[in-house]
């Protein structure tokens, strides 16, 4: 009982409910969620800290990425050791099968992005870590924002060999990585956060939670909603978020390898954490309620009627319990989930019976991505959040 009593010492009391849960299904796979939930990513919050300097962070992360075999002596060495060690691509990666991923992605995206707005964004998001975005006024203000960021992230990640040393969606890994670790700095420093009740801020934990959110139970929903990814092509796509997880620095003890152990690292890191609070109740609806915007939806009407079948979708695919918790509105009389899963389906049949349809639709469906990634304005900046409060900060 000694090791039991050490062990739960060790555990920030906000998780301590729930890890008991969690622990009676998968022992091995809930010590390790709860340890991580107290560590950040040493490489990557060295280097944030000695980029500490709001003028200096764009350029010398961007002289890193851009000689990332031959960094500049002029780049301070944590960032350099970061750069060099997330350029070391790892045995078990495979260009090839990643590109299976790509193809099952870019030929119906919007199923994916359904699944993502719906389902696991709701998921991954409204955990413990909302609480981090709310300090820091990343909900209210700029729900918009991190949808259209998320679906940035995975268009990025699934171009062909973009995960590379030097691709863009490489690039953008890094990116996040370094703004998770300001972000951990900014929020530690201030007075608003309890480290032994609520642990690291964005932890090591909490990155693989959304990681498995984003592959393995985004798969599920996808599913779910008839889109009708072949094993292949599921494993695929987990593949390539494995490999992301190592870029955004996921400790390899906790990173899941195939489906399988993504979901079940979703679902041990869901029993994990804390029921939803304010912040969470927030966060969730929040993001479903930007999705409208994201997509182009201006008129306020059109929007109210499209978020309530958000809001029907989402509960179909996260089930009543959670979606009373984040206090969604219950579902209309004729069931909407049954309906988009035939739609799904039957643009899969066209697909087959009429291929030329079917690549008119697919332009028609990655003009709708692009959309929602905000492409047409993006342009990838390298500064870091300078300040604890988004509206004190500059523009990153």
């Amino acid at each position: 009982m000694r090791g039991a009593g050490n062990r739960a010492a060790t555990i920030p009391s906000i998780y301590r409910e729930g890890y008991e849960k969690a622990r009676a299904k998968d022992p091995e796979l809930a010590d390790a969620y709860i340890r991580h939930t107290t560590l950040g990513d040493p490489l990557a919050d060295r280097a944030a800290e000695d980029l500490a300097s709001p003028d200096s962070d764009h350029g010398a992360i961007r002289s890193a990425l851009d000689r990332h075999e031959d960094p500049s002596v002029d780049v301070p060495r944590s960032l350099r050791d970061l750069v060099e060690s997330a350029s070391v691509v790892p045995h078990w990666f495979d260009p090839g099968f990643a590109h299976v991923a790509t193809r099952a992605f870019f030929r119906n995206p919007e199923v994916i992005l359904a699944a993502l707005a719906t389902g696991a964004i709701i998921e991954g998001f409204s955990t413990l870590i909302s609480r981090s975005f709310f300090i820091r006024g990343r909900i209210l203000e700029n729900g918009v924002r991190r949808l259209s960021q998320n679906n940035l992230h995975l268009f990025e990640q699934f171009l062909p060999d973009s995960l590379l040393p030097g691709g863009d969606g490489w690039r953008l890994n890094l990116r996040i990585r370094l703004v998770h670790a300001r972000t951990r700095h900014l929020i530690r420093s201030s007075e608003e956060w309890d480290t032994a009740m609520l642990g690291m801020p964005v932890s090591a934990a909490h990155v693989l939670l959304g990681a498995a959110s984003f592959s393995g139970r985004l798969m599920q929903h996808v599913e779910r909603l008839g889109g009708g990814f072949s094993r292949e092509e599921r494993e695929a796509y987990v593949h390539v978020w494995r490999y992301s997880g190592c870029l955004l620095g996921i400790p390899e003890a906790i990173m899941f390898d195939d489906e399988a152990s993504a979901v079940r690292a979703f679902e041990i890191g869901r029993l994990c954490e804390p029921p939803p609070d304010e912040y969470g109740i927030i966060m969730a609806n929040c993001l479903l309620n930007s999705v409208p915007l994201v997509l182009g939806v201006d008129d306020p009407t059109v929007r109210k009627s499209e978020t309530a079948k958000y809001y029907e979708i989402s509960r179909a695919l996260i089930g009543n319990e959670l979606a009373d918790q984040f206090k969604f509105p219950r579902p209309q009389v004729i069931p909407l989930l049954p309906i988009l899963r035939a739609k799904y389906r039957s643009w899969r049949l066209l697909r087959r019976l009429f291929p030329t349809w079917a690549a008119l639709r697919s332009f028609g469906s990655f003009a709708v991505l692009l959309r929602a990634s905000n492409l047409h304005t993006y342009e990838l900046d390298y500064r870091l959040p300078s300040a604890l409060r988004e509206e004190d900060s500059r523009r990153w």
